[in-house]
């Protein structure tokens, strides 16, 4: 109903502005000391690891981990693609300063978290909630942290992180393939739209004719 809408009104579809690598890098540095910057930098680090929907990000409990020396292998539950709770695995590699394997471990150590979900409220004074994150919370964090590096909120939300994986792995001359393996896109189309999007000036037709 809604794409019938759209195709009546003719309006283009608005995306939000993805967060890359060297912004997501930028935005974990500046997150600040105590539980609450280490869950930021956990999160954010894991959502863009992940190439995570925010739903799927927040819904994630201790359980759901697993360390390998290579990384996390990461079982998701339930997506919006998996309405029948198949579930899935993904697998999250080590990084650098950014590295999302290290964050989370950070936080889970830092609040003695064992099981349950792994990103929960911190409330003044270092207090960390029982209760999990909501799906919003992630997208009002993105938001915030573009904002300390200089970029404008309201162009960022929660799927920036998404498809600033995307983005940025595409750049990188990962195949799609590849990416689909992190992002389970079902759409092979959708998914190539990120590749056109990075690859948009690269080798362009125009090049040095004017």
């Amino acid at each position: 109903m809604l794409a019938g809408i759209r195709r009546t009104v003719n309006l283009p579809s608005k995306r939000k502005a993805p967060v890359l690598a060297e912004n997501a890098r930028a935005m974990v540095a500046t997150a600040p000391a105590g539980l609450r910057g280490l869950r930021d930098r956990a999160l954010l680090s894991l959502g863009f690891g992940g190439a995570f929907r925010r739903s799927e990000l927040v819904a994630l409990d201790v359980a759901d981990l697993e360390e390998t020396d290579d990384g996390f292998r990461v079982r998701i539950r339930r997506s919006k693609t998996d309405q029948e709770n198949v579930g899935t695995t993904i697998a999250i590699v080590r990084g650098g300063s950014a590295c999302p394997v290290k964050a989370v471990k950070a936080w889970l150590e830092a609040t003695g978290i064992t099981e349950g979900p792994i990103f929960r409220s911190v409330r003044k004074g270092g207090r960390v909630q029982d209760r999990r994150l909501s799906a919003k919370s992630v997208c009002d964090l993105t938001k915030s942290y573009a904002a300390k590096v200089g970029l404008a909120p309201e162009s960022y939300g929660a799927h920036s992180l998404r498809s600033g994986f995307l983005t940025s792995a595409a750049r990188r001359g990962a195949s799609v393939f590849k990416m689909r393996d992190v992002s389970r896109h079902r759409s092979m189309d959708v998914l190539s739209s990120y590749v056109r999007d990075a690859d948009l000036f690269r080798d362009h037709a125009g090049a040095g004719l004017l």
